[in-house]
């Protein structure tokens, strides 16, 4: 579960998400560290059914 509201976790579709898996193993590749790419949606608020009340 995403517990943070500021950057809550992109919604990215499988195709987005294999290319940044691609990226993260080209960066592994390049680098020779053990690289993590998270991608986050800055401002973009939750869903929150308390405000629909």
């Amino acid at each position: 579960m995403n517990e943070n509201k500021q950057f809550p976790v992109a919604d990215l579709t499988n195709e987005h998400l294999q290319e940044l898996q691609k990226m993260e193993q080209k960066l592994r590749q390049d680098t020779g560290e053990d690289i993590v790419l998270i991608a986050y949606e800055h401002g973009k608020k939750e869903f929150n059914a308390e405000n629909f009340r």
